[in-house]
């Protein structure tokens, strides 16, 4: 039985250079060990993002009233902060669905296998006709919801305008 650890010394064959020896100490690394690495990773996505959000939550619109300065730094440094870490993370996860992938290619399913029903058609639903006042009903809700659509999308436009103007008016009084 032979240690992990490379012996100490000048001798030819007794240790590992530095670019070989982290190379097996890769190898040695178990895709098992990799998956739950990946599992944390994606569990600290998930926890950033939260933050992220909640961040965001607290974050005040701007509706007239002035925050200092300070604190929108700090926010915004925070937010920088998780934006970063979460580029990091989502790298790490790539790199280890690359190593995972690359250590177990007799794993690996070929999409013909991921896609159930590639080869076969599919069966022709059969559709019944509907009568006229069903058809009449579906027109008229329909063209409700595009007239309420339509009316939202007017309101929408007269908030955004009232807030540019009100913007406008706050920052020509500083």
């Amino acid at each position: 039985m032979s240690s992990a650890v490379p012996q100490k010394g000048p001798g030819p064959g007794v240790g590992l250079p530095g670019p070989q020896q982290q190379q097996q100490q890769l190898r040695e690394i178990s895709p098992v060990y990799l998956c739950r690495i990946g599992q944390e990773t994606v569990q600290d996505i998930v926890t950033r993002t939260m933050e992220i959000f909640q961040i965001t939550r607290a974050t005040q619109l701007p509706n007239g009233v002035t925050q200092s300065q300070a604190a929108y730094q700090d926010r915004f440094g925070k937010l920088q902060e998780h934006l970063r870490q979460l580029t990091l993370l989502f790298r790490k996860l790539r790199l280890l669905y690359e190593r995972c992938v690359e250590m177990t290619p007799d794993l690996q399913e070929s999409p013909a296998e991921l896609v159930p029903y590639v080869s076969e058609e599919p069966e022709a639903v059969r559709m019944e006709t509907c009568s006229p006042a069903v058809i009449q009903e579906r027109r008229d809700v329909l063209e409700k919801v595009r007239q309420k659509n339509q009316e939202m999308k007017v309101l929408m436009d007269q908030m955004r305008n009232l807030l540019w103007d009100v913007n406008a008016m706050l920052t020509m009084r500083k």
